[in-house]
């Protein structure tokens, strides 16, 4: 996979452009109003978000982040890993729904092809 332009930003995100696709990597980052910026900057087509609510987004304020982004999918990551993680990804689902990005909730080992 050859990388196009990869920019860092605080806190701790990435966005990554390669063979033609912009994936947005949120980490450990909590929903900032910013992401306005990111989503307008060029479009995403995948965007991992945590919904762990623990250090992280949690359900709610990532489905706010799939509003701030339009992107076209979402993984939800960063969840049920050890008990302080509780966010739910149905839940996520849920309030994502509507809003504009196929969500796909990916089991452990699952790959995803967009």
């Amino acid at each position: 996979m050859e990388v196009v332009r990869c920019t860092w930003a605080k806190p701790r995100e990435v966005v990554l452009e390669t063979e033609g696709k912009t994936i947005y990597h949120a980490g450990d980052t909590a929903l900032f109003s910013d992401l306005r910026l990111i989503g307008e900057d060029a479009p995403i087509d995948l965007a991992l978000l945590p919904i762990g609510d623990h250090f992280t987004m949690g359900p709610k304020d990532a489905a706010k982040a799939v509003e701030f982004l339009a992107p076209k999918h979402v993984v939800p990551i960063h969840y049920g890993t050890f008990p302080p993680l509780v966010g739910d990804p149905q839940e996520f689902v849920r309030l994502a729904k509507g809003k504009g990005a196929d969500i796909h909730v990916l089991q452990p080992g699952e790959a995803f092809e967009f």
